[in-house]
């Protein structure tokens, strides 16, 4: 057979399959379903490199087995070609946006069909086209009609380097994800959209939906609800009022100050009553260029101001408490100001401590114990106890001491507190009594207390006890006698502290021992605040409830307000910059905003000569100033075009729609295609766009349903994020860094089927994840295609072996299932085991040789479709039926079974598979090598596990 020559058979198959037009789809196939799967679209800032080799060419392979198993797959292909990655690009290389952009999709469009990809080219759609963006402005005013859409001042974040306001999700950490620049804050005005108006159905949505579920909760995550109580503070001497936002009313009677966020409304007027009104406003006006991202990083050392002279009343209990600005409460979130409760909040804990400002416990842990000895005994008197708990560090070495008592169980020492003694006296006491040292000193308190029920059996009471715990140190090893009543009861012993732990749960099984922990973990790491659920205490009429009883009762009480609120703020889609979908609105000075009427549609987004951004706030666009000036359609006096361009992700919230209906100039896409493809069945994207494109296109697609314009409320059935292809140095791919891969080279040196198969076996591509190109790999998948080239030579018209058949089924259920669930990465292997005993196969016949091509072939289209007319055919092999697997044939005929003797293996049969206890047992009994073990005496016991174990069980005569 001649030589395997990847280059000409690729260009050969790409050529006939774009001529054919092949891969184009029909809206309806008779007796086929239609499956519509999707691959987020490239933007156009550069060639691909493999990292878009490893977002097309696999989700391809999907795509050709969906074809494969009698689907009409819809899989089309785009650009997003509006935005900063095109147009940074352009201006570093001093080109006009526009020609930048037309000439890399050329380049784009050359180097995806060299990929091998099935993509129906005829549905392509491209954002900066105006038959395109006509629609994106048409569906952006039906917001705008709604009152979905809206400008406003609104603090925003501006990156100094691209010039341009970006949206919170395209701020990470700080920076702006594209240049990396460091992100201010700026009040601007800006068009936004109410995403927040749908705040509650993108979360409750994602329930049904059949994603991953770091996916949903990501989403989650950033739309942020918290069900809380808006309760008002009154500001003492005025008529001001300051309302907070707390998710733990219960905690109210613990508020011992207010915290103010920089940019709440009352702050200046409230300055003007402090006696340091300066210094608020300097403070104030120094984390103006701060993030939200850096006010509130974890470790971040807590700063503000009090407004001295201004005191807010805690309405719970009518404390007058102090106020603070800081800048670790937020405006965007709540209503810009907190009660802060340091006894049970970490942040107000930091701040309480370097303020030095009092720190009062309202919820107690509280502590159940279910244990079998202790688990509280019904109809058994109920005594409540105050104790507290030692912690006692021995004077000169790490130990503890701690009792292990003859009941079983191990603890601190601990003792109940007896009227007129205080909490240290009541320990001091017990440490001289239970072990007889006498120089105690009292160290600390460990916090506030907590509360526990269980059953004392040696008392037969339940106990309700509240726990004190305390530190302790011992001056020096001074001992009394202890009294053999004492001794009786259990002995002291001193522990390391590494075993501290260990000894408090060698004694759980008779007590719970995690109001114990508890306490030594406070004292271990220094952390005192108690942030989970409880018992409410401190609080007047509201102790001993549950901290979830006290919620709604203690807001009440107060004159609250039970209110949800979300982190998600509003989309802010305002870009300052040219290369940009025009936003379809003039300004009138009497009328104000008005829409521009839809028989001018699009606006076409002008050739200028000066598009470098300004950085003044303000588009390119302003420059041109007769595209600018217009008359208002509204009154026919002057007016201005709106010079900011829409966020880009605008532009992709709604393209898996038009694809449905590329080429309709009537509507952006009718309701009858959008019932023939919407929602898409499967869609396949990057992790990154989580919480950006994929929460903003729910939000567009949810608005657009409202509005009666699409079919489904969700817009994609299926998601799944994909992972990372690192550089042959485990570094992310970066030019600077010089471990860029070039797809274009590997694939002239060694084949795009190549790059294929070794990007589906190099890891799980449905889990986000990181691989590293690894040469040695892609040799390696270049190898297997030449030995499944080579292996057309040895075919016959024989049959072949059971044990081939048996590793062609095993296969075709493996492949199978690989593809179904994405983990391509164990479908190659399955494909190299099966060649491996392909070859080794004295036998191997033409029909077996054409299935496991079948299977290769949505891994490797190209060879696969060579080696498939090579074999006689007359038809595509990508048109052919996916192959099934007969379960029959999953294991081979024959097994081996293990003959134990006593428990012994004394040898193995080999039968038919499905062989009959009686007839091993025979065959094992007339077996040379087993017969004489059996024979040794009587047979006992028989346990058969079908085709696996037979052991019988002999005893002497």
């Amino acid at each position: 057979m001649r030589e395997y020559d990847s280059k000409a058979i690729e260009a050969k198959w790409q050529e006939v399959w774009e001529q054919s037009k092949m891969f184009a789809t029909p809206d309806t196939v008779e007796g086929k379903e239609n499956f519509y799967t999707l691959v987020e679209f490239p933007y156009p800032s550069g060639n691909l490199h493999v990292g878009h080799w490893y977002a097309f060419s696999i989700p391809d392979i999907f795509a050709r087995y969906q074809r494969m198993n009698n689907k009409n797959v819809l899989f089309p292909i785009g650009f997003d070609a509006f935005g900063l990655p095109a147009e940074n690009a352009a201006i570093k290389r001093g080109l006009n946006p526009r020609e930048w952009t037309l000439s890399n999709m050329d380049v784009m469009r050359t180097q995806l069909r060299t990929m091998g990809s099935s993509f129906d080219w005829s549905r392509e759609v491209v954002t900066c086209d105006p038959t395109y963006y006509r629609w994106t402005q048409w569906l952006f005013l039906k917001l705008f009609e709604k009152g979905l859409a809206y400008q406003k001042e609104t603090p925003a974040n501006w990156c100094p380097s691209c010039k341009t306001v970006l949206a919170n999700e395209q701020v990470v950490a700080g920076h702006c994800e594209r240049c990396d620049s460091i992100v201010e804050k700026r009040l601007m005005k800006q068009w936004n959209l109410k995403i927040t108006d749908y705040a509650e159905r993108l979360l409750n949505d994602l329930e049904s939906l059949p994603w991953p579920e770091p996916i949903k909760e990501a989403q989650r995550n950033w739309i942020g609800r918290s069900e809380g109580a808006e309760i008002d503070f009154k500001i003492k001497d005025s008529d001001k009022a300051l309302t907070i936002f707390t998710t733990r009313p219960d905690t109210l009677y613990g508020a011992t100050y207010v915290v103010l966020a920089p940019e709440h409304a009352l702050i200046a007027e409230l300055a003007t009553q402090a006696s340091n009104t300066s210094e608020i406003s300097a403070y104030v006006q120094a984390t103006k260029n701060q993030t939200e991202i850096e006010r509130i990083a974890e470790g971040r050392e807590k700063t503000g101001v009090k407004l001295e002279g201004v005191m807010a009343i805690n309405p719970a209990n009518n404390e007058e408490i102090p106020v603070y600005v800081a800048d670790y409460v937020l405006g965007s979130y709540g209503t810009g100001a907190v009660m802060a409760v340091p006894a049970h909040d970490e942040r107000d804990w930091e701040f309480a401590k370097k303020f030095d400002l009092p720190i009062k416990y309202v919820v107690a842990p509280y502590f159940l114990d279910v244990t079998e000895n202790s688990k509280t005994r019904p109809g058994v008197e109920v005594k409540n106890r105050v104790i507290g708990v030692g912690i006692l560090k021995h004077w000169s070495e790490n130990k503890y001491l701690m009792l292990d008592w003859k009941n079983g169980w191990t603890g601190f020492i601990t003792g109940g507190v007896e009227e007129g003694e205080s909490h240290p006296d009541t320990v001091v006491r017990e440490i001289q009594e239970e072990t007889g040292y006498r120089n105690v000193r009292f160290v600390k308190d460990l916090g506030g207390p907590n509360i526990a029920d269980f059953y004392a059996p040696h008392k037969n009471l339940n106990q309700h006890v509240f726990g004190y715990g305390m530190y302790f140190e011992l001056l020096d090893g001074e001992q009394d006698q202890v009294a053999d009543e004492e001794k009786a009861k259990h002995d002291p012993v001193w522990i390391d502290e590494e075993g501290v732990l260990l000894f408090l749960e060698k004694g759980a099984p008779m007590g719970d021992a995690r109001y114990s922990k508890l306490f030594w973990n406070r004292l271990k790491t220094g952390n005192y605040v108690w942030a989970d659920e409880g018992k409410v205490i401190n609080s007047e009429g509201f102790s001993e409830l549950s901290t979830e009883d006290a919620r709604k009762k203690i807001t009440d009480s107060v004159g609250g307000r039970w209110v949800t609120r979300y982190k998600l703020r509003d989309w802010g889609i305002s870009r300052q910059r040219y290369w940009g979908c025009p936003i379809p609105v003039v300004h009138c000075a009497s009328c104000g905003p008005v829409a521009v009427p839809e028989i001018e549609l699009p606006v076409v987004l002008p050739e200028i000569a000066d598009y470098l951004p300004t950085g003044e706030g303000k588009s390119p666009l302003a420059k041109a100033t007769e595209w600018v000036n217009v008359t208002c359609p509204k009154c026919g006096g002057a007016a201005q075009r709106e010079t900011d361009t829409l966020d880009t992700f605008i532009d992709s919230s709604w393209y898996y729609l038009r694809y449905a209906d590329a080429h309709n100039t009537d509507v952006f896409a009718s309701l009858e295609k959008q019932k023939q493809w919407v929602p898409v069945d499967f869609y396949s994207g990057g992790a990154e766009h989580t919480t950006m494109h994929l929460l903003y296109s729910r939000f567009f697609n949810k608005a657009l349903f409202d509005l009666g314009l699409v079919t489904e409320s969700e817009p994609y059935v299926r998601r799944m994020n994909r992972g990372l292809i690192l550089g042959p140095d485990g570094n992310k791919m970066s030019k600077s860094k010089g471990n860029v891969i070039d797809p274009d080279e590997i694939v002239r040196n060694l084949g795009a089927d190549t790059v294929r198969i070794y990007l589906a076996f190099i890891g799980p591509y449905n889990e986000v994840g990181a691989y590293p190109w690894n040469p040695d790999g892609v040799v390696g998948a270049r190898r297997f295609i030449e030995r499944v080239w080579r292996l057309r030579d040895r075919i016959t018209d024989e049959a072949t072996s059971i044990e081939l058949d048996t590793a062609l089924h095993q296969t075709i259920k493996k492949v199978g299932e690989s593809i179904d669930i994405f983990k391509f990465n164990t479908g190659v292997p399955a494909l190299m085991t099966l060649l491996n005993v392909m070859e080794k196969s004295a036998v191997v016949s033409q029909e077996v040789y054409e299935t496991m091509l079948r299977l290769l072939a949505p891994f490797a289209p190209h060879v696969s479709e060579e080696l498939w007319y090579d074999l006689g055919h007359t038809t595509s092999i990508h048109l052919e039926q996916w192959p099934s697997f007969d379960v029959s044939k999953l294991t081979s005929g024959e097994v081996s079974i293990a003959v134990q003797v006593n428990g012994k293996v004394r040898g193995v049969l080999t039968c038919p598979q499905g062989t009959p206890e009686a007839t091993v047992l025979a065959l094992a009994r007339g077996d040379q090598k087993i017969a004489p073990w059996v024979e040794k005496g009587s047979i006992l016991r028989v346990v058969y596990i079908p085709d696996k174990v037979l052991n019988i069980v002999v005893g002497g005569d």
